[in-house]
């Protein structure tokens, strides 16, 4: 049995139309997230394999590290996607997690903004994130490249928008905007204030 295994969605596939729709939505999930989950126990085999062979080499061990790390954050990942978005989502944040986004951005519509254009202007495939950096003990809007860029800055991401061509062409085709624009339509903001508050209460 494998170390990972593809989470059950806390809605079903029809429940985020329209901004998403059904097709979309299992195909995002049953196919390209279950292949990030699947790459990341295989690539666990390999290595497993590779030390009891004792055929741990530089070249050999770059490559599956590099695989391990591209497939076990797209499992990471999606996982936390699903969780921040909700039939029941949208509008915007209240309490402490709204007080924060004034503090650190501005206002809500100067967050807003930002991680829009991260999102819709993230090079090629990547994700637009609202993370807790822990140093300076702030939110910051990132790009993350393909799954797995931007470790050096330590963030825990709260709020992932999925920024991959199969998470919106089918519907939208080339037009990453419009899919965006609606994403914000179903984001759990409970869920995000959550993981703000044990992001922020971390020592």
């Amino acid at each position: 049995m494998g170390t990972y295994a593809l989470p059950d969605l806390p809605y079903d596939y029809s429940a985020l139309a329209p901004a998403i729709t059904p097709e979309i939505l299992e195909l995002h999930h049953s196919k390209h997230h279950a292949a990030y989950v699947k790459g990341a126990n295989d690539t666990l085999e390999q290595l497993a394999e590779a030390r009891a062979r004792d055929a741990i080499t530089p070249t050999g061990l770059v490559g599956l590290e590099k695989t391990f790390a591209f497939n076990l954050s797209g499992h990471v990942l999606h996982t936390q996607f699903w969780q921040n978005l909700s039939p029941d989502g949208g509008d915007r944040p209240d309490g402490v997690l709204a007080d924060a986004v004034d503090e650190h951005f501005g206002s809500f519509e100067a967050f807003k903004k930002q991680l829009t254009v991260a999102t819709t202007s993230v090079q090629g495939s990547g994700w637009g994130v609202l993370a807790w950096e822990p140093l300076g003990r702030r939110l910051i809007v990132e790009q993350v490249y393909d799954h797995h860029g931007n470790v050096g800055q330590g963030s825990t991401p709260l709020l992932v928008f999925d920024a991959w061509e199969h998470a919106y062409y089918l519907q939208y085709k080339n037009v990453r905007p419009d899919y965006v624009t609606k994403l914000w339509d179903l984001v759990d903001w409970a869920d995000v204030a959550a993981r703000h508050a044990a992001a922020s209460s971390a020592v």
